[in-house]
């Protein structure tokens, strides 16, 4: 039985569930819990708001479990997540939510047996957690029945529009014509999210705990410059130096999870990945071993790792340079989870460096900025955890077979000799890292003399770079992603491997887009058909000469923005 004192920690819902945390052992709501379940009306449509980690997941079940509209035999609730993860770590947490209130889950996930599930849905499952995918496919062989669906929840629902999941959420909620309201659990709100929940929604109670451009404010950013043809080598560096009990790493592409992970393995450290060509045994594996503190290191891309709830991921590292502050934002949500304190490292070159100081302009999130450290640091940081391991052995009884064996020795050499040789041992089997420190000197030299030499004329001609009159290229933009300026910069920066002085007057029309690039971002940008189309762009013909329209109206951004220069002309974004 729960006492009095206990049950006051958890007013808001009934006894039965109130125990159930406390077996769980919580002792308190979180935030978003605490504002979802003092609202009156909870019948309503609702939008919330909040961080990654912040216990979106109880927000949602609590009341709903709460409110006893859960009756066994067919569908009542269903909950859609944007990966398999994300979904089946949501059913567990429903599933021990539910024991002794006679609620049945089913989980409708991609890559798991489709006969188990119907077996689940025709047992009269009240509670429905799934993919989109998975979900349709159900819904389309008639083996799901959405009658009785009184509620859906859309959880991360930006992460299921970024991953291209559109049509299939539109196609679910108008089949769910039965359902009363409909609750959405972002931590952003993009425009196409926007758009979706207008269309959907009706006058909806909107809950927000988030500052814009600073969600994670308990996390510790750190921005590690490396040579930018030694990435990995100064990932390992990077590692080496902060030491993590339990790290995950992200790449831009399923492959270079691949490499990245085996380069990794190579060098001595307890390393995997965690991508979208893997079967969902094999992810369930992986992820298991990382729960379980098997392997240090995750490697994943930003698909495979989103909505993953893994306990005491103590620091995140980011390899390259993000999409956006979202994208960023987003990663380093993955460790700092419920209040606790986490670290954030961002593995960047020179040129990356300065984009994404642009890119931090218009947000409050603080970072520190530094060199990665050279096989020098981290072997003087190695040694000096190793005398701090000899020395502070005072509480730790010495065995006395080894005691009698070092008195031995000392009879038969100096003891400065001995030492000298058990420390050479020592660090002969210790990685030390690489030595980046002169090429990154040079490099950082490089680009500040040519920043220095760039003409200071125009905020337009320094974003355009100083290496001579820049060229209009013309690309189709693949409708994959939400198209804006910031995105398209930073992603041609990636593609091209230049920083954001190289291009310049940036014009979304529709799905094409024209920009203006440097001679050598020209360069690259002619040899380089593969990785933009890896970034989602697709060359076209440029056009022969400039648009003379003083604005453009793109279909994406929905709406106009003149910026005049300081020669009084007019040009758009």
């Amino acid at each position: 039985m729960m006492n009095e004192t206990n049950t006051a920690f958890f007013e808001g819902i009934g006894t039965s569930l109130a125990q159930r945390l406390e077996e769980r052992g919580f002792t308190s709501f979180t935030p978003v819990q605490e504002e979802v379940l003092k609202l009156e009306d909870k019948r309503r449509d609702m939008i919330v708001r909040a961080k990654t980690g912040s216990g979106k997941t109880l927000a949602f079940l609590l009341p709903l479990y709460d409110e006893g509209r859960l009756e066994k035999g067919s569908p009542r609730i269903l909950i859609l997540s944007p990966t398999r993860e994300l979904a089946q770590q949501t059913a567990q947490e429903a599933k021990w939510l539910a024991r002794g209130l006679d609620i049945a889950v089913a989980t409708l996930v991609g890559g798991m047996d489709m006969s188990a599930q119907i077996s689940d849905l025709r047992q009269g499952a009240s509670v429905i957690v799934g993919t989109p995918g998975r979900t349709l496919d159900h819904l389309r062989k008639g083996t799901l029945d959405m009658e009785s669906i009184h509620t859906v929840v859309l959880d991360e629902g930006d992460q299921m529009l970024d991953m291209g999941f559109r049509d299939e959420l539109e196609a679910i909620l108008d089949a769910a014509t039965s359902r009363e309201r409909t609750w959405l659990f972002s931590a952003t709100m993009p425009l196409e999210m926007r758009k979706l929940l207008k269309k959907y929604l009706e006058e909806p109670c909107f809950l927000s705990l988030v500052e814009e451009g600073q969600q994670h404010s308990e996390i510790r950013h750190k921005v590690y410059q490396v040579p930018h043809r030694r990435k990995i080598e100064g990932l390992i560096n990077v590692l080496l130096w902060e030491n993590p009990k339990k790290g995950l790493i992200f790449c831009h592409t399923k492959a270079e999870t691949v490499n990245v992970s085996r380069r990794l393995s190579e060098e001595g450290f307890a390393a995997t990945c965690l991508n979208g060509d893997m079967t969902q045994r094999e992810r369930n594996t992986v992820l298991s071993a990382f729960r379980k503190g098997h392997i240090a290191l995750l490697v994943a891309t930003n698909v495979a790792a989103r909505g993953l709830d893994v306990p005491e991921i103590d620091k995140v590292f980011q390899l390259g340079l993000p999409e956006d502050v979202e994208t960023f934002t987003h990663r380093s949500g993955r460790t700092g989870r419920a209040g606790e304190r986490g670290e954030n490292a961002i593995v960047l070159s020179p040129q990356e460096a300065l984009t994404f100081k642009g890119m931090l302009r218009q947000t409050s999130i603080e970072v520190e900025w530094l060199d990665a450290p050279d096989s020098e640091d981290i072997r003087h940081r190695q040694r000096e955890i190793e005398e701090h391991i000899l020395l502070d052995g005072s509480e730790d009884e010495t065995r006395e077979d080894l005691m009698e064996w070092a008195r031995r020795l000392l009879e038969m050499e100096e003891p400065e000799v001995l030492v000298s040789r058990l420390l050479e041992k020592i660090d002969s089997h210790r990685p030390a890292g690489y030595a980046l420190k002169e090429e990154l000197r040079r490099e950082q030299a490089y680009r500040s003399s040519r920043s220095e030499r760039a003409p200071k004329t125009d905020d337009a001609e320094a974003r355009g770079g100083s290496r001579g009159p820049a060229t209009s290229v013309l690309m189709a933009l693949k409708p994959s992603r939400e198209w804006n300026v910031g995105r398209v910069l930073s992603s041609i920066c990636n593609a091209l491997n230049v920083s954001g002085k190289d291009v310049s007057r940036i014009k979304i029309r529709g799905d094409s887009v024209q920009i203006e690039l440097s001679p050598e971002a020209l360069r690259r940008y002619k040899n380089n058909s593969v990785a933009l189309e890896k970034w989602g762009f697709v060359k076209m013909e440029a056009p022969a000469e400039r648009s003379p329209k003083p604005y453009l109206k793109s279909e994406k951004r929905g709406k106009r923005r003149i910026v005049k220069d300081r020669k009084d002309r007019q040009r758009a974004y």
